[in-house]
This record gives C-alpha cells, structure tokens and sequence, in this order.
C-alpha cells in the first residue's frame, strides 16, 4: 500500500507527543514492507528534495521562512502527484488539513486524520473547518475522540487507536529490584506527584518502598516533600531511564501509580500494566488514564489521597506479575494492523478495492 502522511513539522523538527506518534506510525507501517511517505518541510540539509530514513521517504514540499504558506500552496498538488493509496494527516496545523482534504480530492484517495490532541483542541474556526474534511478521524483514546467531536466532528468517524508497545521486548528483559509503588513521568507542573507522596505518607505504619522515575523542574520539589512528610527515607527518586531500565523497573514492581494531571493516552503506565504491574489511576476529567483499568481485576480508579492509599493497601492482595498478556492487543503488530484495516475500510468506502 501506497501510504502519503501529511505533517507540516516533524519529529525531526520537534520533540514532542504528537509527532512521536506519528512517527512510530510511520515506522510501524514500514516494517511491514508499506510503501510509506511523509510529506513535510525540510529539515535536512543540502539541496536534495527528498530524505531516507528508517524506510520512510521524506519529501520537502517548502523550506526558508515563507515555509508556511508555501507548504500549504503547494501540497495538494504534491499529493495529487503522488498517487497515493491512502493519504493521512495530522491535525496541527489544521490549516494543512484543508490543503490535504484538497489534495486528497485530486489524487482522488481517502483522507484520514490523526488527532493526538497533547496541546489540547482550541476552539477556532480553523479548527472546526478540520473537524468536518477528513473521512476518518483517529485518536489515542476516548477523551480526545470526545473533544474532537465537541469541535464539531462526525461521531460515526472517529474511531480510537492506542499507542503500541512491545510484548516481546517485555519479556525479554530481566526483571528488577522489588518495589511496591513505582511512577513515572516527566517531573513537571502537571505531574501531580504530590497525589501519590500524601497517600504514601497516610500509610507511613506500613511497610512499603517506593521509586519515581523521571526528572525535571519540579524534582527538587517533589524531593524537599517527601522529606517534609517524613517518608524521604522510603521514596527513591532515580531519575530519567532508558526504555529498557524502566520496564525491568515495572516487571519488579507491584503497582504503578498515574496522577498527572493531563494525559491524552498513558503510554508509560500502559507499559508497566503489561510487564505485570497493578494499576491505580487518580481520575481527572483531562487524563484518558482511567480507560485503561476500567472493568479490569487489577485496576483502581480513585479521586482522591484517602482513596489512592485504601487501593495500594487494597493491591498488596493481587499477585504479583511479571507480564501481563490482557496487553498483547497494544503490541506493535495489533496496533499496525489496526491501521491497515482503517486505510483498507476507507478504500472500500471509496470504491479503490
């Protein structure tokens, strides 16, 4: 399958949230021998118009400081080129989604969207005018398919699609040091850490160990609180770790605890609920973390200190996991071929199959 993805910036260009996952779209997709492009701006050097990397083609559409508006001028015209199977955008900038809706009509190939929403929805009219263009909307997870839809979209097409992780890559890595409490996120205003140090510290009578994992400008903070609540001595704090450190970290660990405040999907705790952890989830109306434990055996939602302590009292009663295969429908290959039927369903739609 021919497969054009539209993303004015990248995360060549950025780090962040949405352009990872659309990126381990890409990646995802090109594994399985998908003929995948991405059509962007430049961010490569030399004078070449095009960029291989990790079996993808990049195609420069516009570069130097008018790079906006050429980009938007030129790329439906770029797409109708291309002759693509399916063409998919991203959501930011939603002016790109109009240009690739017009483009989409050119090479006369379906559009589909894909709204992450880490920067949240804004209410504008460029944003409703993308709501309505795209034939397929996908997002990570219930709560932005809900924002998506109050900006307007068409409820039958949005559909949801987690981000992947890998089950095999679980199993393969030695479990480590025990704990009954693990976090972990970047050590931020929203990470809501202070959550899970309060509820700890109610159950200061007990005997239990806990690691936060991450780093970041409210770590000091974080710290200079656990010594104020008198549970510095049982808290670890160990920084940022590479993937494959933190799920030996999760594979040794009994619960992990989510209380960031905003979280359009919980990649990181969805990898420690499959290496085996249980997991308790502070509910908060801008986090999708709770989707993940709904109607499991081994998942709390709470709402608050009090209610977070009574589940990690209440989760020392589950055995303890190394693996968890309730997941293996978020592996990397369930999650490409989630995908695929999405591109093949939008091709039957369009009378292309």
């Amino acid at each position: 399958m021919r497969l054009a993805f539209v993303s004015f910036e990248t995360l060549h260009h950025r780090d962040s949230e949405t352009n990872q996952r659309f990126q381990t779209i890409r990646e995802l997709l090109a594994e399985r021998d998908h003929d995948v492009h991405c059509y962007c701006t430049q961010f490569w050097a030399g004078d070449e118009s095009t960029y291989e990397h990790e079996n993808v083609t990049y195609h420069a559409v516009s570069t130097g400081p008018e790079a906006r508006s050429s980009f938007l001028a030129r790329l439906p015209f770029v797409l109708a080129a291309a002759n693509p199977d399916v063409i998919h955008a991203s959501a930011q900038p939603p002016g790109q989604v109009l240009a690739a809706r017009v483009g989409a009509t050119l090479a006369r190939a379906p559009l589909a969207l894909e709204w992450y929403g880490d920067d949240g929805i804004p209410e504008t009219r460029l944003t409703r005018l993308a709501a309505g263009r795209p034939d397929r909307i996908v997002t990570p997870s219930e709560l932005v398919g809900t924002w998506v839809r109050e900006r307007g979209a068409d409820g039958d097409i949005v559909t949801t699609v987690p981000n992947p992780i890998d089950c095999d890559r679980i199993q393969s890595v030695d479990p480590g040091e025990d704990a009954d409490v693990i976090y972990a996120r970047r050590l931020d205003d929203g990470s809501n850490l202070e959550s899970l140090l309060l509820g700890l510290a109610e159950l200061r009578d007990r005997d239990w160990q806990a690691t936060v994992i991450g780093d970041g400008p409210e770590r000091d903070a974080y710290e200079d609180l656990t010594s104020d609540l008198r549970i510095d001595d049982r808290v670890t704090f160990v920084g940022d770790l590479e993937l494959d450190e933190r799920i030996a970290a999760y594979r040794g660990a009994h619960v992990f605890a989510q209380t960031a405040e905003h979280c359009v999907f919980p990649t990181e705790m969805l990898w420690a609920l499959a290496a085996g952890c249980v997991g308790i989830v502070e509910y908060h109306a801008n986090s999708s973390a709770h989707e993940l434990v709904e109607g499991w055996d081994r998942g709390f939602r709470t709402t608050s200190e009090d209610e977070l302590g009574e589940a990690i009292l209440a989760a020392g009663d589950l055995e303890h996991r190394e693996y968890d295969d309730r997941f293996v429908d978020y592996d990397r290959t369930a999650v490409a071929e989630q995908y695929l039927e999405q591109y093949r369903t939008l091709q039957e739609d369009h009378g292309v199959l």
